[in-house]
């Protein structure tokens, strides 16, 4: 590939020159990672040889042993990797379900729950969309009805693709002024960003656009309050509806929009495509939006458990704060199984 970019015809076309130039970038960190990972294994090997079983360094080798073991197995993850789109960045919607508005207190801590993942993870996350609730609260408003947030980073679709379905909460209402057991459900949407090249094989006909502008709402969108910024896009075809509000100018927040819709409608051909290979192979368990996948107990005890892999844990608070490698690693193995 770096022999490709030193053509003279290279930059001709841009498109593919880009994608060209990721895939080097992704490959270097790959074997940059494996050769420290190479280092690492080999200096450990050595401090074991020459320990004279001394107490201290016996108990620096195992520490630096577990350390080791950690980094493999977040690099054996990778491993598990082999859809199309597994290394793209991604798209994550979140939509308040039934509940009211302890759906949308929900719906905004699984916002944050996914973000301090991704901060973990040292992936970049920006909150392309996001439609406040209501009732009570600061402003009036208690939570989120919906929100979409893209996520910049190698494996970042691969990562969290496994995250699409219906999350359920079980607490005591902070809203329930009898105290009042409630449950609570979010769907949760992720999807993979495509390439300018991906893109062009998905067929959206200008005509095929409603295209609208409405004013931001919300954090973030103060400084365009004035003016009809944001943007809301309906394929009419399949009655699909993005938004992007953003950022400052509507030429953007539209192409933000244009990347959820190719997105949404990349997810629906492949649904098809795998209803119609069903058919031919016979049933096959299948990760469906309306599937419930995981619950989030915070009452009458703590536990919060995948209802796909069976691993749960009462360490509820650890999770919402974004420690989810647990449940994502065991879900991605099942994949694969």
């Amino acid at each position: 590939m770096e022999k490709e970019t030193q053509e003279k015809d290279f930059w001709g076309d841009k498109e593919r020159a880009a994608d060209v130039n990721q895939k080097i970038s992704q490959l270097k960190q790959e074997i940059k990672i494996i050769e420290e990972l190479q280092k690492e294994i080999k200096d450990l090997k050595e401090l074991d040889e020459i320990n004279k079983e001394d107490a201290a360094i016996t108990r620096d080798i195992e520490k630096k042993k577990q350390d080791l073991e950690k980094k493999i197995g977040k690099e054996e993850v990778k491993t598990f990797f082999s859809e199309e789109y597994d290394k793209n960045n991604a798209i994550l919607q979140i939509f308040a379900g039934a509940g009211g508005v302890d759906a949308q207190d929900w719906a905004s801590m699984l916002l944050r729950m996914f973000e301090r993942y991704c901060q973990i993870k040292g992936l970049a996350t920006k909150v392309l969309h996001q439609s406040l609730g209501e009732g009570g609260g600061p402003e009036g408003r208690i939570g989120i009805k919906a929100a979409t947030i893209e996520i910049k980073g190698n494996y970042a679709y691969g990562l969290l693709k496994k995250e699409t379905g219906v999350h359920r909460l079980v607490r005591i209402s902070p809203f329930s002024a009898k105290k009042l057991r409630h449950t609570s459900f979010v769907l949760v949407e992720v999807l993979p960003e495509l390439s300018g090249k991906d893109e062009k094989e998905i067929d959206i006909k200008p005509d095929d656009l409603k295209i609208e502008t409405f004013k931001s709402s919300g954090p973030g969108g103060q400084y365009v309050n004035k003016r009809e910024s944001a943007i809301r896009i309906t394929h009419l075809p399949t009655n699909i509806t993005v938004s992007s509000q953003s950022e400052r100018l509507q030429g953007t927040n539209r192409d933000n929009a244009m990347k959820i819709l190719y997105a949404k409608i990349y997810q629906l051909k492949k649904e098809k495509k795998e209803k119609e290979m069903s058919k031919i192979k016979g049933e096959r368990v299948s990760a469906s939006w309306g599937n419930q996948i995981r619950s989030y107990v915070l009452h009458p005890y703590k536990l919060v458990k995948d209802l796909r892999t069976g691993i749960e844990t009462s360490a509820v608070d650890k999770v919402l704060d974004g420690d989810l490698d647990e449940f994502i690693n065991a879900e991605i193995k099942l994949e694969n199984d």
